[in-house]
């Protein structure tokens, strides 16, 4: 994590940011009005002066949840007006939710905002989530008991139905980018529900000043995720191998499997029911893999059978010790 002072960048310092975007024709940048993503637009917008060759657009998004959304909304448009850039305020329409409110905002927000960029031919949509929100999610995956890909927090690139998300401010602390913005000397707003103490986020930036005073502070998550992501890195890579080794086609001899480490089972496992059950893997759940994980070697140690239905897969292991994995059968319409 960048331990700089809190001054503004230097044209250098933010070419050097956003040069992995370099052969980006044209890139999208998720606006709302706050000091982050407003300091992430223009140093978009500068940088995209300077090299004369990559189009620079803007969408903020209006949940609808606070009346003052739609102003800050059209103040966005004002200053990507003065910028010489297109905007756009993408709406979050229809009833909103009662339970995990910014959880699905969240959603809504990427959907929206995907989409648009895939609608102007973006290369990517680029976000301003910086260090601090990355200490911020790591702390709220530890408390949450997230295994290492999810103490890795998020990366400075993912992709989402297909399109690039890139977070070039992700070694960046948030005084950084307050400070940019207040050196161009344009005003930006502080919505007011990240002071909302029934936000789980809001919680947790509390927590973390105290966690700070005993050493386990924004810069000591940031290690934590970077030293997850190394070890991810290698599991990965020990996963590949027993997948090779196991074959893509038809049941597979489980005697194999669990000859590796279970950390490398579950991964393999995880793996196998989203390609089975057409499910991302990170939505299958970290604990129903350990569970089936164990159900499975136990079953396996006792030469009996198994099955199971998770992430849309049905997994079978026979007595004889051969594991397969299929789609779960469509159910039956009840009858009236």
């Amino acid at each position: 994590m960048s331990a700089r002072r809190s001054n503004a960048l230097s044209a250098a310092e933010v070419d050097a940011l956003l040069a992995p975007l370099g052969r980006a024709k044209s890139l999208l940048i998720a606006v709302s009005g706050g000091p982050d993503s407003t300091a992430l637009l223009l140093m978009a917008a500068e940088w995209a002066k300077r090299r004369g060759d990559t189009r620079i657009e803007a969408a903020t998004v209006d949940h609808g949840l606070r009346p003052e959304g739609a102003e800050e909304a059209k103040a966005v448009a004002k200053l990507c007006g003065l910028l010489g850039l297109e905007h756009r305020t993408l709406a979050w329409k229809g009833a909103k939710p009662a339970s995990r409110l910014q959880e699905r905002a969240r959603e809504a927000r990427y959907r929206l905002l995907v989409d648009h960029a895939k609608a102007i031919g973006a290369d990517a949509l680029l976000t301003a989530h910086h260090a601090d929100d990355q200490a911020e999610t790591v702390l709220f995956r530890l408390l949450r008991g997230s295994g290492v890909a999810g103490l890795r927090g998020m990366d400075a690139t993912t992709t989402r139905d297909g399109m690039l998300i890139a977070r070039p401010l992700i070694g960046l602390k948030k005084s950084d980018l307050v400070a940019f913005a207040q050196s161009r000397k344009v005003p930006f707003v502080d919505d007011p529900s990240n002071a909302d103490p029934r936000f789980a986020r809001t919680r947790l930036r509390a927590l973390l000043t105290r966690l700070g005073e005993e050493g386990l502070d924004a810069e000591a998550l940031d290690r934590l995720a970077r030293r997850a992501g190394e070890t991810e890195e290698a599991l990965a890579h020990l996963t590949a191998e027993v997948e090779t080794r196991l074959g893509s086609a038809g049941p597979v001899d489980a005697r194999a499997l669990f000859a590796a480490p279970i950390a490398i089972v579950q991964r393999v496992l995880a793996r196998r029911i989203a390609a089975a059950g057409g499910r991302d893997p990170s939505r299958i759940g970290l604990e129903k893999i350990e569970t089936l994980a164990l159900s499975l070697r136990e079953a396996l140690s006792k030469r009996q059978p198994h099955s199971a239905n998770l992430g849309g897969a049905v997994v079978r292991l026979t007595a004889k010790g051969r594991l397969s994995l299929a789609p779960e059968p469509p159910r039956k319409a009840a009858k009236r």
